[in-house]
């Protein structure tokens, strides 16, 4: 299993990083990220702070739409056009095709994260040095921007594992609904889940029915509220490596049941 499982994923990595849309996201985001830089944020003295909560939120939503474009492709749009069912007419199985897709749509996500993930750090240090200089300051030390940097790292791993886990559910909606059902489901996934959270916490939490509502969607969907915390890595807060922890524990669990799914939803998609 786990040979052809990997020929699907490297055909599925190397089909999506030949995509004009990833280079495309990539010099956005690099652009990007270089002209946040240059930015005036008028926050006396925080700007540092701006960078780096703009840079993570950007680089996680361009690999999320990285990943609902290519699972809407690779999936939705081979079953519609029948090029699974020549997959698949081969010694391929089901739980291989599903699978290998999943795993191919995440290493071009890694991939878009080490590039921009290195730009990021490299933008973050150098706005250290370019406020400094601004301000008429003192050059600051290298153990300032060292500092500011390895906060933010954290921040991407957090990032990453929301981005796995949109990637898995929409493999899963991709194995039945075309790309715009897929995008707009997805999408509404990312919202809800990022103020689900909230909205139990809320003062309209008190309202029976709200607080139900929010409860229900906690459950049902990803919380994503638990890896947006670029607020407390953009300050001096540090991140312990159990949260990294059990966040991973919760992307890989979450990923894990969607995939599930998505296998369930496939076994019986007629592909004929």
């Amino acid at each position: 299993m786990a040979p052809r499982t990997s020929v699907i994923a490297a055909a599925t990595a190397k089909e999506t990083i030949a995509q004009p849309l990833f280079t495309m996201l990539v010099m956005i985001g690099v652009v990007a990220l270089v002209a946040f830089v240059f930015i005036p944020y008028n926050t006396f003295g925080e700007d540092v702070k701006m960078l780096k909560t703009s840079g993570m939120t950007m680089i996680k939503v361009l690999a999320i739409i990285m990943a609902l474009w290519t699972a809407s492709t690779s999936v939705a749009d081979e079953i519609e056009g029948r090029t699974a069912l020549t997959v698949l007419s081969k010694p391929v199985g089901r739980r291989q095709f599903i699978i290998g897709k999943f795993l191919g749509i995440i290493w071009p996500i890694v991939l878009m994260f080490i590039i921009l993930g290195i730009v990021f750090l490299l933008t973050v240090s150098f706005k250290v040095v370019y406020d400094a200089r601004e301000s008429a300051k003192t050059t600051p030390e290298w153990t300032e921007c060292y500092l500011e940097v390895v906060r933010i790292i954290p921040g991407l791993v957090l990032a990453f594992l929301e981005s796995v886990i949109l990637a898995a559910i929409s493999v899963a909606v991709s194995t039945r609904l075309p790309m715009l059902p897929n995008l707009v489901i997805c999408g509404s996934i990312y919202v809800l889940g990022h103020l689900a959270a909230l909205i139990v916490k809320s003062a309209a939490g008190e309202i029976v029915f709200v607080r139900f509502i929010g409860k229900l969607l906690s459950v049902i969907l990803p919380v994503l509220d638990h890896f947006e915390i670029e607020g407390a890595i953009a300050g001096a807060s540090s991140v312990p490596m159990s949260y990294l922890g059990w966040a991973l524990l919760y992307s890989v669990l979450y990923s894990g049941a969607a995939i599930l799914l998505a296998l369930i939803f496939f076994e019986d998609r007629d592909l004929a």
